[in-house]
């Protein structure tokens, strides 16, 4: 057998990465999951006419069940064994790859292959599934059953994204391109998952962000597993204990959040009176196997129970595809209102002081996101004053500031409210987008991790803030357009209106408005050095370029005469909002003159580093020079003599 070297590395892996052998475990497990979906897919019968639609077969349910099981498995090991090689193998010395990491991407990149053409397949299989028509007929009009349906346009989404996986894997040598893959594989696994069965009924909202944290955790659990195996039976894998070690304490992580994330989806999937129907049976099976496997662990050592925990993860991943083929008990219970089917819940009072301040809704992925950042923050800090090192107390509350309006913006009647009326929606805009991201680059969250971070993770965070994807997004021409043309963009194209009629695309504008603010303004204002850090007159134009595009966008709210995302506003039917243009004119005004707020804290902030920033170079010129040492006078003496020395 012979041996390949990656570039850049000492140790030698099979060409193929991937050892020839077959892993039992994980064949059995598959076997066991594929039995699993089988054994659902008969026993449930009939589920569509349930709901009034109409059967595409038997034979065609079964077919579906088993390309998405291929097409999940596929996917999760693809993102996993990209986490394994990103959070687990590494040393964090260097961005190149070690041999085992570039082993597990490799089985990422084949996963990914894999996971490519199951997605494709699934393609036509959910549009026969989503219409009720067979195989015959789905062919025929395949098209016109994909524009008509969302969950075929999510498959081509996912089968897109694993192509491009496929492909970028295969050439990926270092750390932050793998991370980058490893994001994007992540993001594959979604667009099934959030046009699926969380995103109809009541409580959908709360579902959905649930399910966002659900599946990442399930895909770096199982992926990652996979690769350990691999790992386990390679050559040259002596020092196997910390790597064992890194992943269970990421796995542990994983089952925390699958427990919490998979508790809330279950609840609103059920409903109160669904816990012993065959969905809730099928849930419970979940919910056992994420409990015995730390029993598990404790009971066998770390070793010997990888074999078991394979299984018994294709347990609970063949229990989460036969969920997505029977009907959740809460679609039973009672028929969703029009509010409730858009939002998730109703909105039947007009706004109030007491209903915005006190009307709390639980945003579980950008309200629980910002507790997570201000709890991780102040454990930074926390580690630096046990070691006798200090952080600045303003630095502290800029950052928890930031993390509070975000949490407010997200989880408070504002969030709640924010979806029914633009005006309000607006406010929630501006918060996101001009007030948080100010506040949170003021804290300085980058400079904080280098210096509390031990040494691995801070090498890596080194290495993601200065690679190249890094470094085009924080180049201060890209940063200005999307900070400035996000506005136009979004809101005078139909884009908006489309977003708003899904829960995921409304979160996913929430988290552009927060990324590229604070993008921007870690430019012009940051205390964290960016990749192209500019000259303080450069940021201060910078600014000042960008200042009267906000304005003009307010100016043209103002002024327009046709309501933006009219449809979606009319089928709410909120009756305490009679206008709709004067509600759109209002959320202009409010653009307008909440932006200034946040500039001038950007204006104030800039001079103040502007300031010390010359007093710093002022003290090191007066410290040079009182060493009796002047670079610029011998410079100028140096020139002289040079000159003299032409003459002669």
């Amino acid at each position: 057998m012979t041996f390949g070297v990656v570039p850049g590395t000492a140790e030698r892996v099979h060409p193929t990465c991937v050892d020839v052998r077959v892993d039992k475990a994980v064949l059995l497990a598959v076997g066991v999951a594929v039995a699993g979906v089988t054994a659902v897919v008969l026993a449930a019968g009939d589920v569509h006419g349930v709901l009034g639609d109409t059967d595409p077969g038997r034979a065609a349910s079964l077919l579906f069940g088993v390309v998405r099981f291929a097409a999940d498995a596929a996917g999760v090991v693809a993102a996993g064994s990209l986490a394994f090689a990103v959070f687990v193998v590494p040393s964090g010395r260097a961005e190149r790859l070690t041999a085992h990491a570039y082993a597990a991407v490799r089985l990422a990149a084949g996963a990914a292959a894999l996971w490519a053409v199951a997605a494709l397949l699934a393609v036509p299989l959910s549009a026969g599934d989503a219409s009720g028509q067979p195989p015959a007929v789905v062919w025929a009009h395949l098209a016109e059953l994909v524009a008509a349906t969302e969950e075929p346009k999510a498959w081509l989404c996912t089968a897109v994204l694993a192509a491009a996986v496929a492909v970028g894997a295969r050439s990926t040598l270092t750390w932050p391109v793998a991370a980058l893959w490893c994001a994007v594989a992540v993001v594959g696994l979604l667009p099934p998952v959030v046009f699926g069965h969380v995103s109809v009924g009541a409580w959908h909202d709360v579902a959905t962000d649930a399910v966002v944290w659900h599946v990442p955790a399930a895909a770096v659990w199982v992926g990652s597993l996979v690769a350990l195996r691999g790992f386990l039976r390679r050559p040259g894998t002596a020092d196997r204990d910390p790597v064992l070690r890194r992943y269970h304490r990421l796995t542990l992580v994983c089952l925390a959040v699958l427990v919490l994330s998979g508790s809330v989806v279950g609840l609103v999937q059920t409903g109160p009176g669904g816990l012993l129907s065959g969905y809730g049976l099928l849930l419970a099976v979940k919910v056992a196997v994420c409990a015995v496997v730390p029993l598990l662990r404790r009971r066998w050592g770390s070793r010997r129970l990888l074999g078991a925990e394979a299984v018994a993860l294709g347990v609970a991943l063949g229990a989460s595809v036969g969920l997505t083929h029977l009907v959740p008990p809460s679609w039973l219970e009672r028929r969703p209102s029009v509010q409730e089917t858009v939002l998730g819940y109703e909105l039947p009072d007009p706004p109030s002081v007491a209903g915005l301040l006190l009307g709390w809704r639980w945003d579980p992925l950008l309200g629980l996101g910002a507790l997570l950042l201000a709890a991780a923050y102040l454990v930074g800090v926390r580690r630096l004053r046990v070691r006798g090192d200090q952080w600045p107390a303003g630095r502290v509350v800029a950052w928890l500031a930031g993390c509070a309006v975000v949490l407010v913006a997200t989880s408070s009647g504002l969030g709640r409210y924010a979806p029914g009326t633009f005006s309000l929606h607006m406010v929630t805009h501006m918060a996101l987008n001009m007030l948080a991201p100010v506040l949170l680059v003021l804290g300085g969250p980058i400079t904080l991790a280098l210096r509390a971070l031990p040494p691995a993770p801070r090498a890596w965070l080194v290495a993601l803030v200065h690679c190249r994807a890094a470094r085009l997004v924080a180049h201060p021409a890209v940063a200005a357009v999307v900070f400035v043309a996000s506005f136009y963009v979004l809101y005078f194209s139909d884009l908006f209106g489309e977003a708003m009629r899904y829960h995921w695309a409304h979160q996913v504008m929430n988290l552009h408005f927060l990324v590229s603010g604070y993008v921007f303004f870690w430019l012009v204002a940051g205390v964290d050095r960016p990749p192209r850090p500019l000259p303080h007159l450069a940021r201060l134009g910078l600014l000042f370029a960008v200042m009267p595009f906000h304005a003009f966008f307010g100016v043209i709210l103002m002024n327009t005469q046709s309501v933006i995302a009219e449809t979606y506003y009319r089928q709410l039917s909120l009756t305490w909002v009679p206008d709709l243009l004067t509600d759109q004119r209002l959320g202009g005004g409010i653009a307008w003159a909440t932006g200034e707020l946040p500039m001038l804290v950007v204006v104030v902030a800039l001079l103040r580093q502007w300031a010390a920033a010359d007093r710093r170079e002022a003290a090191r010129l007066d410290r040079h020079l009182d060493s009796g040492d002047d670079d610029r006078l011998a410079a100028y003496n140096a020139m002289l003599a040079d000159l003299a020395g032409r003459r002669n």
